[in-house]
C-alpha cells in the first residue's frame, strides 16, 4: 500500500508568521513577486479578525528530490537568508506576505491604490466600528499615508492624524502592527483614558480585545505539508492544480439554499432552463446590437441583482424603525453588503424582482444615451447597480431633462472621481439615498459635492481599464467626435460596423523614434477614438504624412477636402494646425486643456490645477504567471 506524501495540520498564524520572519519557511526563488492591493490587504485583515477562514496553505518540506533555490517573504530581515529553509510555501505566498508585512514587520506597507498608485500605507481597525454589528467589517479598516495622517483639500486640512501614540488612543484606532502584541498600546491607552469619567471607553477597548484582538492569536491556519520524499511529478501536478483557482461560495449560492427551503428555486429566475429565459439572459440580450456577442448588461451578476433589491429591502426597514421612533443605533442600516443579502427574506425578493430588473433596463437605455455600447468601454460595472437601483425607484421620473441632467452629472462625478474602483458597498447606500433625494431639490449627493478632478490626471492616464480613460473615450464620441476618413460620428450603428477603438493620434512607432517616452506617448491625450480602417492608414507615420494621404485618398477612400478634414480633426478637441505642423508637446499642452475643459463640463465643476501631487507614483508592472515559471523550474 503506497504511503500518503503529505499531511494536514492547523498552525497558528502568529508561529507562521514568526517563521516567515526567521526564515524558516521561505518561498520558491520563481514565486512571483508580492502584488496584493490595499483593497485585498483590508479584506483579508478583516476576515482574520472575525475568525473567517481565509484558505489552506500548501508547503513542501525541503531536503528531498525536488530542490528548488528558495528565498525569504517580501520584508524579511536579512538574517532570514542565513539559514536554509525547512519548508517552501507553494500556495499562500500572497496571503502570508500581507499579513506578515501588515502585522509583525512593524514597517510602513508598499501596496497599490484602486487607482493603480504605489503607496505606502499603515493600516488601523477603528475600534468603536469593529464592534458594532450595524457596520460591515471591511469598512473598520483603514489605510492611512506613510506619515500617519490623512488629509483633504489638497494638504490644506487635516482629517485624521495617528501620527503618535497619543493620537491613536484618542482616535480609538488600533494599529494592525500590533495585533500579536497588545500589552504595551492597552497600557498606554488605559492611561490615556483614565478616569471614572472615561470607564466605558476603557470597555470598549475590553470588548474589542475580545472580540477582534484575540481572534488574531487564536487564529489556525489549515497547512497541507507534502514531505520531502514528494516526486517530482507529483509537486509539480500539485502546483498546476492549486494556482488553477477555484470558484468562491458567494452570497448568491447561499441565498439560493436558503430560498431553496421555501421552495423557491432561485438559481432557476437568474439562469433559466429549457423552458424560460432567464434574468441572466434577459438581461444579455438588452440592447444588443446584431453583430455582438452581448449587451452592456451581459457583466451584471446574480450578487449585483441581490444587492439593489437589498437596497430597497433595508430602506424599509430603516424607514419603519424611524417611525417606531428610534434613532442612532436602534436604526438598521441601508445596505446591499454581503451581510445584507444574506439577511435578505424571499418576500423582500419576491417585491422588488420586477421593478429592480426594469431598473437595470433602464440603465442600459441610460448608458446607450452616453455612448457606452459595450462591457469593454463600460468605466465601472459596480456603478451600475446605483445607477439600476436609482432608476428603478425613481421610474419615468429620469426622463424629466433637469433630472436626467443631474443623473448624468451624478455619473461623470462617479467615473472622473474614481470612486467605483473600491469600498463600492458604502458608496452604493449613499448614491441610492442621496441621488433621489437631489433629484427632489435636497442636498447634493456626496459623490458629486466631494469629487475633484485633478488637471494633471490626464497626464497619467494610460490604462485601457481605467475607468476615467474609457470615460473620456465616450465623451469624445458623445459631443460628436467623427471618424478622420469617413466623416461619420459615432453611433451606435457605425461603433459597431466599423470597429471603433482607441487608438494613438501621434503615431507609437513615429513617437519612439524621436525619443518620446511611452509615459508621454500612452496617455489618453495622445488618443482617440477611431475605426480599425482610419487605424490602418495612420500607421506609424507622422501626422502630417497620413493627413496628406487621407487628403489624396485613393482606391477604396474617396479625397478628402483639407477644411473638412480639419472639421473632423476639431471634433476630437485636436488643434488641426498643431497636428498638421508634427508639434507633439504643444500638441499634448493644447490637447490636455480641452479635454480638461470637456472633463469639467461633464462633472459639472472646475478642475484642480494646483501644485499639490496626488498620492503614489505609477504602477506600471505586469502580472507575470508563476506557473509558468515554476514548470520552467521543475522540468
Amino acid at each position: 500500500m503506497a504511503r500518503s506524501t503529505f499531511q494536514t495540520n492547523p498552525i497558528d498564524l502568529e508561529q507562521l508568521l514568526r517563521e516567515c520572519n526567521q526564515g524558516v519557511v521561505q518561498l520558491p526563488d520563481f514565486q512571483r513577486s508580492w502584488v496584493w492591493d490595499e483593497d485585498r490587504i483590508k479584506s483579508l485583515i478583516a476576515s482574520i479578525s472575525r475568525a473567517f477562514p481565509v484558505g489552506a496553505l500548501m508547503s513542501l518540506d525541503t531536503g528531498g528530490p525536488v530542490n528548488f533555490k528558495p528565498r525569504p517573504i517580501e520584508g524579511a530581515p536579512s538574517e532570514a537568508r542565513q539559514h536554509p529553509p525547512k519548508s517552501l510555501l507553494l500556495d499562500g505566498q500572497q496571503r502570508m506576505t500581507s499579513l506578515y508585512q501588515v502585522t509583525l514587520r512593524g514597517k510602513v506597507v508598499e501596496t497599490v491604490t484602486p487607482k493603480n498608485k504605489r503607496v505606502k500605507r499603515w493600516f488601523y481597525i477603528d475600534i468603536a466600528k469593529a464592534i458594532d454589528p450595524t457596520f460591515d467589517r471591511e469598512e473598520a479598516v483603514i489605510g492611512v499615508p506613510e506619515d500617519r495622517i490623512e488629509r483633504s483639500a489638497f494638504g490644506r486640512d487635516i482629517t485624521l492624524d495617528l501620527s503618535t501614540p497619543e493620537y491613536e488612543y484618542a482616535a480609538l484606532m488600533y494599529p494592525v502592527s500590533q495585533v500579536f502584541d497588545w500589552d504595551a498600546w492597552q497600557d498606554g491607552f488605559n492611561d490615556y483614558w483614565a478616569g471614572e469619567d472615561h470607564k466605558d471607553v476603557r470597555e470598549q477597548f475590553r470588548a474589542f480585545k475580545r472580540e477582534v484582538l484575540e481572534n488574531f492569536k487564536m487564529y489556525r491556519v489549515p497547512v497541507i505539508a507534502l514531505d520531502r520524499a514528494t516526486p517530482k511529478e507529483a509537486v509539480c501536478v500539485v502546483f498546476e492544480k492549486v494556482n488553477t483557482g477555484g470558484k468562491p461560495l458567494d452570497a448568491f449560492e447561499l441565498v439560493t439554499a436558503m430560498y431553496a427551503a421555501d421552495g423557491h428555486e432561485l438559481r432557476k429566475d437568474w439562469y433559466g432552463d429549457e423552458t424560460i429565459k432567464g434574468r441572466h439572459q434577459r438581461f444579455a440580450d438588452a440592447l444588443r446590437p446584431a453583430d455582438s456577442d452581448a449587451g452592456i448588461l451581459a457583466g451584471v451578476g446574480n450578487t449585483d441583482f441581490l444587492q439593489a433589491i437589498s437596497l430597497f429591502h433595508t430602506r424599509d426597514r430603516r424607514r419603519a424603525a424611524e417611525q417606531e421612533g428610534k434613532k442612532g443605533k436602534e436604526l438598521p442600516s441601508i445596505s446591499g453588503n454581503r451581510q445584507a443579502l444574506l439577511n435578505l427574506p424571499l418576500e423582500a425578493y419576491k417585491q422588488y424582482e420586477a421593478q429592480v430588473e426594469r431598473g437595470f433596463m433602464q440603465a442600459a437605455k441610460f448608458l446607450h444615451m452616453l455612448h457606452i455600447y459595450r462591457i469593454f468601454d463600460l468605466p465601472y460595472q459596480s456603478q451600475i447597480v446605483p445607477l439600476a437601483a436609482i432608476l428603478a425607484d425613481i421610474g419615468d421620473d429620469w426622463e424629466h431633462e433637469a433630472n436626467r441632467a443631474k443623473l448624468i452629472q451624478w455619473y461623470w462625478n462617479g467615473v472622473f472621481g474614481e470612486l467605483y474602483g473600491s469600498a463600492v458597498e458604502s458608496r452604493i447606500a449613499r448614491d441610492f439615498v442621496e441621488v433621489p433625494e437631489w433629484l427632489k431639490g435636497g442636498l447634493e449627493p456626496s459623490t458629486v459635492s466631494e469629487t475633484i478632478f485633478r488637471a494633471d490626471r490626464l497626464k497619467t492616464m494610460r490604462m485601457r481599464l481605467s475607468a476615467a480613460y474609457k470615460g473620456v473615450n465616450v465623451l469624445l464620441m458623445k459631443e460628436g467626435a467623427q471618424d478622420f476618413r469617413s466623416g461619420q460620428k459615432f453611433d451606435h450603428t457605425v461603433f459597431f460596423g466599423e470597429n471603433v477603438d482607441i487608438h494613438h493620434i501621434f503615431p507609437q512607432d513615429w513617437c519612439k523614434m524621436r525619443g518620446i517616452k511611452p509615459s508621454m506617448f500612452d496617455s489618453i491625450i495622445n488618443k482617440t477614438p477611431l475605426s480599425f480602417r482610419t487605424n490602418r492608414i495612420i500607421g506609424g507615420i507622422a501626422p502630417s504624412e497620413y493627413l496628406g494621404k487621407l487628403e489624396k485618398g485613393n482606391s477604396s477612400t474617396p479625397p478628402i477636402a483639407s477644411d473638412k478634414l480639419d472639421s473632423y480633426l476639431s471634433s476630437h478637441l485636436i488643434n488641426p494646425r498643431l497636428l498638421r505642423d508634427d508639434q507633439f508637446e504643444a500638441f499634448m499642452d493644447d490637447r490636455q486643456k480641452r479635454l480638461l475643459s470637456l472633463i469639467e463640463q461633464a462633472m459639472g465643476k472646475a478642475a484642480y490645477s494646483g501644485n499639490v501631487r496626488e498620492e503614489g507614483e505609477d504602477d506600471d508592472t505586469s502580472d507575470n504567471s508563476a506557473e509558468s515559471a515554476f514548470l520552467l523550474n521543475v522540468r
